[in-house]
């Protein structure tokens, strides 16, 4: 979570980084104003749809729905704004895929 502000200074140290001989790979950040926005956003169930696509790899939204006990049109939604938030991705062959092995949260209190 964090401010505009703090999301261009991650941006300036990366442009830093990215310059310098033998630059790391790049980092992925998504940044919410707010825990409340945070949780709207990856809900108990989006986060379990991204658990079951890590583990089980690429699947269709209908496979995935079906493994997850749910209605495919709730996890089309999900689906939809996961892909929005660049959590996971749409392949070529339409399955989906998460990209990601870790992700990480932090979050401040107000100064």
């Amino acid at each position: 979570m964090g401010s505009v502000t703090q999301a261009l200074d991650r941006f300036e140290q990366a442009w830093r980084l990215a310059e310098k001989p033998g630059a790391r790979a790049a980092q992925v950040r998504l940044t919410f104003e707010s825990l409340p926005t945070l949780l709207k956003n990856l809900t108990p169930a989006r986060w379990t749809l991204l658990e079951r696509l890590r583990r089980d790899g690429p699947l269709s939204i209908n496979e995935l729905a079906r493994r997850q006990g749910r209605h495919y049109k709730n996890v089309h939604s999900d689906v939809t704004r996961l892909i929005e938030l660049g959590l996971i991705e749409r392949q070529s062959d339409r399955r989906i895929a998460v990209l990601w092995d870790v992700v990480a949260a932090e979050m401040r209190l107000a100064a």
